[in-house]
């Protein structure tokens, strides 16, 4: 059977429903195409599941350290990780629902559920059907990647998807690789009372942060009581009546780290290898991404590829974002390209860590006179109330057009403080601005203004 179509829509992650929405309402019928779960890695296996997660973890740890805030008396609280899923599956299922109930409310879309693969510039097969369109949206995601480590092959592990449908705790966890994913799993689990170790190839924590930051967020794991493993080279997997090994060759500390479990967090990869893309004319990249231009078009007329899959961003918001690009041009003459938007992304655990623009490695190798702005948490008065003292504030300027460059916020409330940086870094106003403006107290934000007003000379030394 064939069908032709306005539009096709492969995909209903971020980017997916939200195009479907506006070319639905502009006239166009549109087929949008979902082989699994409607909501994409965010909704199904991300920013919901995780967080949801991440607040259990908070309430777990807050019960735990009540003490601290003059609160006495046995709590008597305990893990119940089944419930803890529950929860979270709940809040999921919610989300998931009212997708599909909104994308079914579109009149002029159909919803087609099922792998896509092509079978021509214009021509999608899904099962029996086939589906032609002169315009495609390809928006697949991506997938846990899954290293080519001695060993992966012969030993059960657990991915940033399958360790959100354990219902009992681990008793050692030993994450393989220090980001962002990894890092949120071990904080997580280490405050559920596993006891958890993080196993990093490099010789930092997050290797694309300064190190300041870099070492700021594995003292801050560290007092949790979570190990680290850094400089762990040739890292191998072997299984053990007690147990999962991880082989590793450090400078120091044992050979192996025996858990009970093991979590494989080393990024991330694209969909892109089950749609026959060599049909349309297509091809990825070394890593399975799909080239496009400032607009997101590929390189065959009528193809566009949003979110994950296209390499730019890698996050919810930019997926988003994709999509606001997508739209802008086709329907509304409004030339919009995906490098007006300013690179952002945050770090989920406690303290929060929230990045805008350049950070100052990326200044330094800039080459050009700055000035950098600095304050530590503890002369944070909404942080010591709080009792969350750890972390910092730092900005960058440029020196002679007072442009901001960027900033990192590293502590409490840092993922919802960074926006007022942001917005005025959108806005294009320079420095005095922030330094001008009166935020309201007792706020994390209001310190912001502070730390614009004392910029001093960055000096060229490495970092």
């Amino acid at each position: 059977m064939e069908r032709s179509f306005d539009a096709i829509i492969v995909g209903a992650g971020q980017a997916g429903p939200p195009l479907a929405g506006r070319l639905t309402q502009a006239g166009w019928k549109v087929a949008l195409i979902e082989k699994d779960k409607l909501g994409g890695t965010c909704v199904n296996s991300g920013c919901t599941p995780t967080k949801a997660m991440v607040a259990s973890a908070k309430a777990a740890y807050t019960v735990a350290h009540a003490s601290e805030y003059g609160l006495t008396g046995d709590a008597g609280m305990a893990i119940d990780l089944r419930a803890v899923k529950a929860r979270k599956d709940r809040i999921v299922a919610n989300s998931r629902a009212k997708n599909e109930a909104w994308i079914r409310s579109m009149d002029g879309c159909t919803l087609v559920y099922g792998a896509a693969r092509f079978e021509a510039a214009d021509r999608v097969r899904v099962a029996d059907s086939v589906l032609t369109s002169d315009h495609i949206f390809i928006n697949v995601g991506v997938r846990p990647r899954i290293p080519d480590m001695p060993g992966v092959d012969r030993v059960p592990y657990l991915t940033s998807t399958s360790i959100l449908d354990l219902e009992t705790l681990p008793e050692h966890l030993v994450v393989v690789g220090g980001s962002y994913v990894g890092l949120e799993f071990a904080q997580m689990f280490r405050r559920f009372g596993s006891q958890v170790t993080v196993v990093e190839r490099g010789a930092t924590l997050l290797s694309h942060e300064d190190g300041d930051v870099s070492e700021g967020v594995r003292e801050a794991l560290a007092a949790e009581g979570i190990q680290f493993r850094l400089h762990a080279e040739c890292i191998r997997l072997d299984q053990r009546e007690n147990g999962v090994v991880v082989h590793v060759s450090c400078t120091q500390g044992s050979p192996e780290v025996i858990g009970s479990h093991v979590l494989l967090a080393v990024g991330r990869e694209p969909n892109t290898d089950g749609l026959a893309l060599e049909q349309a004319g297509l091809s990825t990249d070394a890593h399975g991404f799909i080239p496009v231009d400032e607009c997101l078009q590929t390189p065959v007329e009528g193809i566009w590829a949003l979110g994950d899959c296209n390499g730019f961003g890698g996050f919810t918001h930019t997926s988003y974002n994709d999509f606001e690009v997508v739209a802008a041009n086709l329907l509304d003459a409004d030339p919009r390209k995906r490098s007006d938007r300013i690179p952002a992304h945050a770090l989920f655990i406690e303290p929060p860590l929230a990045q805008v623009g350049m950070n100052e490695r990326e200044v330094r190798q800039r080459g050009k006179p700055a000035l950098i702005g600095f304050r530590p948490m503890t002369k944070v008065n909404r942080a010591i109330e709080k009792g969350e003292t750890r972390g910092f504030m730092k900005v960058l300027v440029d020196e002679s057009s007072h442009e901001i460059l960027g900033a990192t916020i590293f502590g409490v409330g840092a993922d919802e403080a960074i926006h007022c940086v942001l917005t005025a870094m959108y806005a294009r106003q320079p420095s005095s601005l922030m330094a001008r403006s009166v935020h309201i107290h007792p706020t994390v934000a209001e310190l912001i203004p502070t730390v614009f007003q004392e910029l001093k000379p960055l000096s060229s030394d490495a970092e």
